[in-house]
């Protein structure tokens, strides 16, 4: 079983938690607006993904392919960020980071889930109790950067207070009713995007999310590099 090893920020303390995780699980087409619902799947389809049955969705998720470090490494082209909050159940608590449930776009135009697998989901170290954000929920904002080439600046391009998805408490309700066994100690829910500035995809090597409680003046932040491999002379390419 995977741990993570969360921080978590409540007023002026931090703590420390290690987080079993057993099972994860990736939302799609969460927006309360069905207008922006639409102009991500517009932005997904220019990319040759076909759009989804119905909306929202739930994915299931390899419980070892998340990660809180600073790089990670992908095999194709084609592959991007995605911001958005994270939901981790543990012992009756519920814990919210900020996070990427980065995606391999090749893979996507066939199969939404498998594309889930082959890269990997990133996540804050730190944390928050879902408790202390509860009642401000709304006004919390998430922002994505990306940087499409080593020496490039950091553009912005994601932005979206959380009142424009789905509640905590309602994609918390979704998961849970989709699991068969209604076990959810130590679940980990990535909670679906919101579309981008421009209306585009962008592939890149550097992705940096923040979730951010502007009434507190704080926030989480999750950052990464993407390394594809190219180390072999000759490799099938994706």
């Amino acid at each position: 079983m995977k741990y993570l090893k969360l921080s978590i920020i409540s007023g002026n303390d931090i703590t420390f938690r290690r987080f079993p995780v057993k099972r994860i699980v990736n939302a799609g087409y969460v927006g309360r607006d069905l207008q922006a619902v639409k102009a991500h799947i517009e932005e997904l389809s220019r990319e040759g993904v076909p759009p989804p049955p119905s909306v929202p969705m739930i994915f299931p998720v390899l419980s070892h392919n998340i990660t809180m470090a600073n790089k990670i490494e992908v095999i194709g082209s084609k592959t991007s960020g995605e911001i958005e909050f994270v939901l981790l159940l543990d012992k009756g608590e519920v814990f919210v980071g900020v996070g990427s449930d980065h995606t391999d776009r090749e893979i996507e135009r066939y199969s939404i889930a498998k594309s889930k697998q082959v890269c990997q989901n990133v996540l804050s170290s730190q944390v928050w109790r879902y408790e202390d954000v509860e009642s401000c929920w709304d006004d919390l904002l998430l922002q994505s950067w990306a940087k499409q080439a080593e020496g490039d600046d950091w553009f912005l391009y994601q932005k979206a207070l959380l009142s424009t998805m789905i509640s905590a408490a309602e994609l918390t309700s979704l998961v849970k009713s989709g699991i068969k066994d209604g076990e959810c100690e130590g679940l980990v829910i990535f909670s679906g995007t919101t579309p981008s500035i421009t209306g585009e995809i962008i592939f890149g090597c550097g992705f940096r999310s923040e979730l951010i409680d502007q009434k507190r003046g704080r926030r989480l932040t999750c950052e990464y590099n993407v390394q594809k491999l190219e180390y072999l002379k000759r490799s099938e390419s994706l």
